[in-house]
């Protein structure tokens, strides 16, 4: 099993986080660092994601099952985010908030983490996406291994 280029440095920083206090690693950042490297972060991935998805995508939906795509992906990306949206808020009470940052870090929107930064009061958004984001990205990365060893 391989962790590759995204679950490697992954799983390095949850071990950081959670042992770096035990061995005296200093992991503090400034506000203004953080924020910088954030933007940077984002700025890079963007870019990186326009490029290489951007390459044939007027191909891809004018081609007759390309409406198939559009509509597939909607419904996989919409459908989890309304149930886990309304269990969050009818079943376990949480504030706006937190379902927004939960929300962004299971889909491992940052986009959609900074409009929810700039749109609600505190930080209740940023504490749920780093709470929910190193477990989803690690999920995926094992259940991505795990499919390919169980079918190939």
């Amino acid at each position: 099993m391989k962790l590759g280029l995204a679950g490697g440095p992954i799983v390095v920083g949850i071990l950081i986080g959670c042992f770096g206090p035990r061995f005296h690693l200093v992991t503090y950042t400034t506000r203004s660092a953080n924020l910088m490297l954030r933007g940077i972060g984002l700025s890079l991935y963007l870019a990186c994601l326009g490029l290489d998805s951007g390459v044939h995508f007027f191909d891809t939906i004018m081609r007759p099952e390309g409406l198939l795509w559009i509509g597939l992906g909607f419904v996989l990306t919409f459908i989890p985010v309304v149930i886990i949206g309304v269990i969050s808020l009818k079943f376990f009470k949480l504030d706006y908030g937190r379902i927004c940052g939960m929300l962004c870090g299971g889909m491992a929107n940052p986009m959609a983490l900074n409009y929810a930064n700039d749109t609600i009061p505190g930080d209740n958004p940023s504490v749920s996406y780093a709470t929910v984001y190193p477990l989803a990205m690690f999920s995926r990365v094992i259940i991505a291994q795990l499919i390919v060893l169980l079918f190939l």
